[in-house]
């Protein structure tokens, strides 16, 4: 098993990697990182979120996250605003011109890097996302079951 998983995983990190460098390629001559889209794409068509929601909603970790939206913020494109319920936290909303560059930004890659695509059935669709939706309940299921421990010591 262990070769034949290690053949899987890489290929799907290949696959990740590969998608990453296509639509990156776009999302930069929006001006943007791809962190940084990720989180104009996230706030887009909603009133904002809390650094929380942002956190799961994004594939940004906590520690990105602040930064990356920090200079979102100096490039006049989101907002941070004090929760009025928990004084250390932030709502971050996308300013109108952040709005504009959703509004451009996102179609436009979505658009360029959706063309690899272009022959993928409706079957294709499908069938990967029900494999990765699988494989997802998997890892999930095998993150609830490992208590913390060091093997690697």
């Amino acid at each position: 098993m262990g070769e034949r998983f290690l053949k899987s995983i890489r290929l799907l990190a290949e696959c990740m990697q590969g998608y990453e460098r296509l639509s990156g390629e776009y999302v930069r001559r929006c001006g943007l990182t791809h962190a940084q889209f990720d989180i104009i794409a996230t706030l887009g068509n909603t009133p904002g979120m809390s650094y929380k929601e942002l956190g799961d909603k994004t594939l940004i970790t906590k520690g990105t996250l602040t930064g990356v939206i920090e200079r979102l913020e100096q490039k006049g494109l989101v907002e941070r605003q004090r929760s009025d319920c928990d004084k250390r936290s932030f709502f971050v909303r996308l300013t109108k011109a952040g709005e504009q560059t959703f509004c451009t930004a996102f179609p436009a890659v979505v658009a360029q890097s959706g063309k690899v695509f272009k022959d993928y059935s409706e079957d294709d669709f499908a069938r990967l996302e029900s494999a990765l939706s699988a494989l997802k309940q998997v890892i999930m299921a095998g993150q609830a079951a490992s208590a913390p421990h060091r093997e690697c010591d």
